[in-house]
């Protein structure tokens, strides 16, 4: 029984958070397996190894009837894996024993706030690291499912899991963030945007690395072969790499109908597109390119901005930069104050503005229609992006015309082309180009039969059927 227990405790050596000890009672020694964030530390100390410490060496054989628990059953070597997963702690006595001994990781833990899950899961990580690495467990009972704990950061050494499938994962990539995680000095981690600062490609707007809240998400993300990282005290688990395509999909989307999900996707495609661009549209064709547009409604707009001092980018500018203060106001404010905010900022201070004749009433449709597009992702990263390439087409606008906007999207093609994800290239699967992934990608196909991961991720690709 010894020997087996080593080999169990070698196989996972790599995880610190299965635990194996080992008492000596008079001549007969005991051992015992669990997995430390699955099970009650208390009923373990309290109900099992207290108990084991006062039995008669004659009952060393019969923990059946000293032990007793309400799920206590004999198990074989075959079942050991399984029931340590399940929050079991294992007795390897002359026979071995598995008792439930669960550990509380329920939906009460915590809420979803900024992902909010319509048909799904409604459980979200919080500032625990046990908690968040057994929400994962509880979704993926695999030995396969690694996790590696480190210590980062000089006076807070904050512990760290990197979480991957070792039978799915691509070791060069694994090794990569390891090398990445080990150039990191820093005196303290705080949350796990200390890590992701130092962890993500420089010199862009555009995220490539996602965070989360959502278990159900990470759970996924692993078994396509991508890398989670826990950080203690952290309600956010990092997800790598991320590709573009990656913020247009969300968690719901496995949970609806494949073809409701389409149409929200084009819809996405279309709201990252109108958030960007709508402005510097209506500034092009308004200071430059007046064909572009039929007669009557040109004239209308002109119309519109007759008692308007501003140029047409002063306004845009200005319309823009009192939004943003007003999400900010509402993000920081308590949900009752920051309503109220909206609404005065909104409603009434929009309307004087335009009463005034400081504003035109197209100029706040216009800014209104390009916000509203935006806050359609999640990502507050997504969002910071959109919001600058907005500012860059509005001045490439005022300056060129159309022409303007042109330059300023082959230069964001250019961009998002030559970013990378870990080395991965962040336009995946469109550049380049994957037929097989374009499944699901914008539009989402209800194929059966045979289903596989992501090539660029792992080599291991079969995932199995859907019938």
């Amino acid at each position: 029984m010894k020997k087996f227990v080593k080999t169990l405790e070698k196989q996972f050596s790599l995880n610190g958070d299965y635990i194996f000890k080992e008492i000596k009672l008079g001549r007969k020694w005991i051992y015992f397996a669990f997995n430390e964030v699955l099970t009650s530390s208390t009923y373990v100390n309290d109900f099992i190894l207290k108990r084991i410490t006062k039995i008669k060496p004659q009952d060393f054989y019969n923990l059946m009837n000293v032990l007793p628990d309400a799920n206590m059953k004999e198990i074989t070597k075959e079942e050991v894996i399984y029931y340590m997963h399940q929050g079991f702690i294992i007795i390897f006595s002359g026979n071995i024993i598995a008792i439930e001994a669960k550990a509380s990781l329920d939906r009460g833990v915590s809420a979803i706030e900024s992902e909010l899950s319509i048909k799904g899961p409604k459980d979200a990580f919080s500032e625990n690291f046990n908690t968040n690495l057994g929400l994962i467990r509880r979704r993926i009972k695999s030995e396969h499912l690694i996790a590696e704990r480190r210590e980062i950061g000089r006076s807070t050494k904050t512990s760290i899991g990197i979480l991957y499938m070792n039978d799915i994962i691509d070791n060069g990539l694994l090794e990569q963030v390891k090398k990445n995680l080990e150039t990191i000095d820093i005196d303290g981690i705080m949350d796990a945007t200390y890590l992701r600062e130092n962890l993500e490609a420089h010199k862009t707007f555009f995220p490539t690395i996602s965070s989360t809240e959502r278990p159900d998400k990470v759970a996924m993300a692993l078994l396509e072969g991508k890398i989670a990282i826990i950080v203690d005290m952290s309600p956010y688990v990092l997800i790598m790499p991320t590709f573009l395509i990656d913020y247009f999909h969300t968690v719901d989307d496995y949970y609806q109908k494949p073809i409701n999900i389409s149409f929200i996707r084009i819809i996405r495609l279309l709201a990252f597109l109108m958030a960007i661009f709508t402005p510097a549209f209506y500034l092009a064709v308004t200071t430059h390119d007046f064909d572009m547009i039929p007669l009557n409604l040109l004239l209308s707009l002109k119309a519109q901005r007759e008692s308007v001092p501003f140029p047409a980018l002063i306004e845009a500018m200005l319309m823009s930069i009192s939004f943003e203060v007003l999400r900010e106001s509402d993000i920081r404010m308590s949900s009752t104050t920051g309503s109220a905010v909206s609404i005065l900022g909104g409603l009434i201070l929009g309307d004087a503005a335009v009463s005034a004749g400081i504003i035109s009433p197209i100029m706040i449709i216009v800014i209104a229609i390009s916000a509203i597009s935006g806050l359609v992702f999640p990502s507050i990263e997504l969002v910071s992006a959109i919001r600058w390439w907005r500012f860059i087409m509005m001045i490439l606008a005022t300056m060129f015309g159309v022409w303007g906007i042109l330059i300023g999207t082959v230069i964001l093609f250019i961009r998002l082309y030559s970013l990378k994800s870990l080395g991965k290239p962040y336009l995946y699967p469109f550049l380049p180009f994957n037929k097989l992934e374009q499944k699901d990608a914008i539009i989402k196909v209800n194929n059966r039969g045979e289903k596989y991961r992501n090539p660029l991720l792992t080599k291991n690709r079969k995932r199995g059927f859907y019938r």
